[in-house]
C-alpha cells in the first residue's frame, strides 16, 4: 500500500493512504494540494490543532465539493465551523465497520488521550491498514495480520525518563509528565506490532519527539 507522510509531529499531522483516504488535516492547504485530485474521504481524529486546521479544511471543501468528510460526533460541529455541509460529513461509531464501496471500507477505534480521540482500521483495495496517533495505549484493540501499521512513536522510555531527571533537578516545568499520559512511546508502539504483525506486514512510526519519523 502506498502512502505519504505529508507531515507528523507537533508542527502538523496529515498522511495519504493509498492516494484515496488523507487522515487528519493539520497543515497548510499548500502542503496538501498535491494530494487532493483522487482523494475519496478525509478522516478526522480529535481536535488540536496539529490536527485539525480549519483554514486548510475550508479551502479543501471548496476544491472537492464531493469530497466526503468522516469523523467521531465529537468532531462533528468542528468540522460543520470549517463550512462543511453536513450531508457531506459521515458520523461513525465506535466499533462499527462502515463500508464505502467494495473497495473502501473502515472503523473508528475510541483511544486514551487527554481529548478525545480515535484509531482508525482501514481497508482500501483489499489491503489493511491500522492508523494511531496521540495516545496512551493500545489497550484491548486487535489487528491481526495488517497489510500495513501507522503508529505513534512519540518517545523512547530511556530518553523522556533523562529529560524528566533533568528538569527536576534544574526546578524547570515538567511537560514530559503530559507526555508520558497522553502519547504512545516507542516501547508500546513496538509491543502492539509485535502482537499482531504478520510476515508480510509493514510498518511506519507516527508523531516521533520534536516530529522525527523513526521509519
Amino acid at each position: 500500500m502506498e502512502y505519504a507522510i505529508v507531515s507528523t509531529g507537533s508542527k502538523g499531522n496529515c498522511v495519504i493512504i493509498g492516494g484515496k483516504v488523507m487522515v487528519d488535516i493539520g497543515v497548510s492547504y499548500k502542503a496538501i494540494k498535491p494530494y487532493i485530485k483522487d482523494l475519496q474521504l478525509v478522516l478526522l481524529t480529535h481536535a488540536h490543532g496539529d490536527h485539525i486546521k480549519p483554514s486548510t479544511i475550508r479551502r479543501l471543501q471548496e476544491e472537492r465539493p464531493t469530497l466526503r468528510f468522516g469523523c467521531g460526533k465529537w468532531l462533528l460541529q468542528s468540522v460543520l465551523a470549517c463550512g462543511v455541509p453536513k450531508w457531506r460529513v459521515d458520523i461513525y461509531s465506535p466499533n462499527i465497520k462502515n463500508r464505502y464501496s467494495n473497495s473502501l471500507e473502515l472503523t473508528m477505534i475510541p483511544t486514551k488521550h487527554n481529548v478525545t480521540n480515535c484509531a482508525y482500521k482501514i481497508g482500501i483495495d483489499g489491503e489493511k491498514i491500522f492508523y494511531a496517533t496521540d495516545c496512551n495505549n493500545l489497550d484491548g484493540i486487535d489487528a491481526k495480520g495488517y497489510d500495513l501499521y501507522m503508529i505513534e512513536a512519540n518517545y523512547e522510555d530511556e530518553e523522556i525518563q533523562q529529560r524528566i531527571a533533568e528538569k527536576e533537578a534544574n526546578g524547570q516545568y515538567v511537560y514530559e509528565y503530559q507526555v508520558l499520559n497522553n502519547h504512545l512511546s516507542k516501547a508500546k508502539a513496538d509491543e502492539f506490532i509485535g502482537e499482531n504483525a504478520g510476515v508480510n506486514s509493514r510498518y511506519v512510526y507516527l508523531h516521533g519527539h520534536g516530529g522525527v519519523n523513526f521509519e
